[in-house]
């Protein structure tokens, strides 16, 4: 019967370089430091890709998002809650008439008016070209019709540098079972009852409210 030699392995001696206390520590500094770097740098991508490259507010993708967690909230607790489509009117006749460059500032000054006129829970998005949605947690309908009104006469009580602006809104309440994309296309066939004449969230500054 073979005997197979014992290997013994002798520790090294803690004065190794392989041990230093120091240099262990510095290196172990440097990987967290240079994870944390690419944890931010993947949350600067995350932000871009919600982000609406024109507008201080989030895109299309961030607010379906946001809807979908909101009717999962619905589901769960029974809370009311709705989605607002926002269609700016006449953009075409205001990039006509002033440029594109005005076009663009009527959206940002849009974007700042909704932004500025809900909650800071609400959300609220750029969600086409001349489109926004708002999202409404913990409102009954009556109460998110009413905020359309507002947000509606907010918009065209303030015009920019004398350009007129107007906008109609359409108002849909969440039900569990929705998706996000139904609910969103549900406020969005109201809005077009709204342009029609149809339903009254809709002020624009020539006239009185409908």
């Amino acid at each position: 019967m073979s005997m197979r030699p014992r290997l013994w392995h002798q520790p090294l001696p803690m004065t190794d370089p392989l041990f230093d206390p120091a240099r262990l520590a510095a290196e172990n500094a440097a990987l967290k430091a240079r994870v944390a770097a690419l944890e931010a740098r993947i949350e600067d991508l995350q932000r871009l890709a919600d982000s609406d490259p024109l507008t201080p507010l989030p895109n299309r993708r961030h607010f379906l998002r946001a809807v979908a967690a909101c009717v999962a909230r619905v589901a769960r607790h029974g809370t009311p809650a709705a989605v607002l489509f926002v269609d700016v009117d006449g953009l075409k006749a205001i990039n006509d008439a002033h440029g594109h460059g005005a076009g663009d500032d009527v959206l940002i000054h849009i974007a700042w008016l909704l932004r500025q006129r809900v909650r800071g829970s609400d959300v609220v998005a750029r969600i086409g070209g001349d489109e926004f949605g708002v999202l409404l947690e913990h409102v009954a309908p009556s109460a998110a019709a009413e905020k359309a009104r507002l947000l509606a006469r907010a918009v065209a009580e303030t015009p920019l540098r004398g350009i007129p602006v107007a906008v109609s809104i359409g108002v849909a309440p969440l039900a569990a079972g929705d998706s996000a994309e139904a609910a969103l296309a549900r406020a969005d066939g109201e809005m077009y009852r709204v342009k029609r004449g149809d339903v009254s969230v809709r002020s624009d500054s020539s006239g009185p409210w409908r």
